[in-house]
C-alpha cells in the first residue's frame, strides 16, 4: 500500500493512525523481543484496517501492479488473506473474486501480469487453512486474474507447521506452488521443518537456510526458490545491516533468489533499492544482478509468454 493511500483511505472511514505511519514513516521496527513482532504487527493489522470496502479492496490491487509496472516488473504475484476483508464484502468468496477481478482488468490496461497467492494465517486454526485452500483450489489457474499459489503468514513461531500440511496438500492437488513464509525470525531448524511439512516451492525469505550447511545444501537440491528480502531482514532486526544478510552465501551455495520488498508500506524500501543493496552492499555484478533477476521469473508462475518476455528483457539489459 502507499503511504499516502493509507492516509487517504484512513481519512475515508475516520480511522486514526499512529504517528510511526504518518510522521515517522517508516516506522522502527525490531523482532529480537516479542515486543519488537508486536509492534510490527500492530501496525501491519492498522493499515490492514483501513481497507474496508470493494473499492479500497481494487484501489490496492490496481496501485500495487501499477507501482510494480513502474519499476520495471513484468509480473506481480500478489498475497490476500480473503478472511481480513470478508466481512465488508459479503464473506470470503467475494473477497478473493474482487482481488481476482481486479487484477485481470490491471493486467489489461497496464504492463504487467497479476495474478493471485491465497495466504492462510498461521495463529489460526489449520481448519481455516483447509477452508482457504479448498477455495484458492476453485479458482486455480495460470495467468492474470487467477490463483497460482497457496502461502502461509504471520509470526512463524507460532502455530505448529506440520498441522498445516493438509492444507497444502489441497492446494498442490489443484496444481498450485506451495509458497510458505519460513527461516527469517526462526533459524535452519524452521526451514528444514518447513521443507518436510511443506514441500515449498518457494520459501518466503528463508535466509536463515544460510545457517546450517545440510539445511542449504537440501534447499538448492530442492530446487526451492528463497524470496530474500533484504531491507526487512534488517528492519526486523533479524540482521543489524545490510551487509550481513547473507546473500551471497546463499548465492554461491546455488540457491535460487528472489529479490523482494516484502512491505514497503512499513519498511520503507521496494525492490529496486534491494537490487541496489545487492550491487552496492553485496558487489554483485552485472552478470549477477541478472541471475537474481532470471531467479525471480523463473521462480514465479508467470504464464510462458510473460516468462519468455521478461527473460528476453533481462538478457537485453546486461547486453547494453
Amino acid at each position: 500500500m502507499r503511504p499516502a493511500t493509507l492516509v487517504a483511505l484512513a481519512d475515508k472511514h475516520s480511522l486514526r493512525l499512529p504517528e510511526a505511519l504518518t510522521r515517522s514513516w517508516p516506522p522502527k521496527l525490531s523482532t529480537t523481543d516479542e515486543r519488537g513482532w508486536f509492534r510490527f504487527q500492530r501496525l501491519y493489522d492498522t493499515a490492514r484496517a483501513c481497507v474496508r470496502d470493494e473499492s479500497d479492496m481494487r484501489r490496492i490491487v490496481r496501485e500495487a501492479a501499477v507501482d510494480d509496472a513502474a519499476e520495471g516488473s513484468g509480473w506481480l504475484e500478489i498475497q490476500v488473506d480473503p478472511t481480513s476483508y470478508a466481512p465488508f464484502v459479503g464473506g470470503i468468496t467475494p473477497a478473493l473474486e474482487i482481488v481476482l477481478d481486479e487484477a485481470r482488468s490491471v493486467s489489461q490496461e497496464v504492463a504487467i501480469g497479476v495474478a493471485v497467492v491465497v495466504a492462510a494465517n498461521r495463529i489460526r486454526h489449520p481448519l481455516d487453512a483447509r477452508m482457504l485452500a479448498r477455495l484458492a483450489a476453485r479458482h486455480a489457474g495460470d495467468g492474470s486474474g487467477q490463483v497460482v499459489g497457496f502461502g502461509l503468514s504471520n509470526d512463524e513461531r507460532r502455530g505448529t507447521t506440520q498441522e498445516f500440511g493438509p492444507a497444502f496438500d489441497i492446494a498442490r492437488r489443484a496444481g498450485l506452488a506451495s509458497v510458505p513464509h519460513g527461516g527469517e525470525l526462526l533459524g535452519a531448524d524452521a526451514v528444514w521443518e518447513t521443507l518436510a511439512a511443506l514441500s515449498p516451492d518457494r520459501l518466503g525469505h528463508g535466509i536463515r537456510s544460510a545457517e546450517n550447511p545440510r539445511v542449504l545444501e537440501e534447499v538448492v537440491r530442492r530446487g526451492v526458490t528463497l524470496e530474500v528480502c533484504p531491507g526487512s531482514n534488517v528492519a526486523l532486526g533479524v540482521y543489524k545491516a545490510d551487509g550481513d544478510v547473507p546473500l551471497r552465501q546463499l548465492i554461491q551455495a546455488g540457491a535460487q533468489i528472489a529479490l523482494g520488498a516484502d512491505d514497503p508500506l512499513l519498511f520503507g524500501s521496494r525492490l529496486n533499492a534491494q537490487y541496489d543493496s545487492a550491487r552496492q552492499v553485496h558487489g554483485l555484478s552485472d552478470g549477477e544482478l541478472a541471475e537474481l533477476a532470471r531467479g525471480s521469473v523463473r521462480g514465479s508462475r508467470a504464464t510462458v509468454q510473460a516468462r519468455t518476455q521478461m527473460l528476453a528483457g533481462i538478457d537485453r539489459w546486461l547486453a547494453d
